[in-house]
């Protein structure tokens, strides 16, 4: 038996909570090259708060820098390298649930501060929230296990 047929498995023997993390990883990396169409790479910290030059471009309602995309990147690729083994996309949930929670707290302060290297706004804060509890699910989310014919199968732990 191949763990693509083990229950809460799906395409090539991912639980969803792996395909949940590979989705997450995949989002956050085009986010990131398509926000650099729109910025550029010039400036790269600016933001519109009063900086020398500033970043006042959006994607999707979203404000965004060179900075803000290669973070976007840097996390997709991580979800993306992670979500190979449950293990790793339980790790990534934990990264997810604590990166953006802190990003959350420093939104609460940084919105419309010169200060603001990541350029944020109030939209941000709640994706920022959002991706903290998709997160928390990737990292607590149940799996089912099975018994098979050697006994209680943990390979998907």
């Amino acid at each position: 038996m191949s763990t693509a047929d083990l229950p809460g498995a799906g395409s090539r023997g991912m639980t969803w909570l792996q395909q949940l993390a590979l989705a997450v990883g995949v989002i956050y990396t085009l986010i990131g090259v398509i926000g650099f169409f729109i910025t550029g790479f010039g400036d790269f910290f600016g933001n519109m708060n009063g900086s020398s030059m500033s970043h006042d471009d959006t994607l999707l309602g979203f404000m965004i820098n060179p900075a803000h995309n290669v973070v976007h990147i840097l996390i997709g690729v991580v979800g993306i390298a992670l979500s190979r083994t449950l293990k790793g996309a339980r790790a990534y949930g934990l990264l997810l649930l604590v990166g953006y929670g802190a990003a959350f707290v420093y939104g609460l302060f940084a919105i419309d501060q010169e200060w603001d290297f990541l350029n944020l706004n109030w939209a941000d804060n709640i994706l920022h929230v959002v991706t903290a509890v998709v997160g928390a699910i990737i990292a607590f989310g149940p799996v089912k296990t099975v018994t098979v014919e050697r006994g209680r199968d943990t390979s998907l732990r």
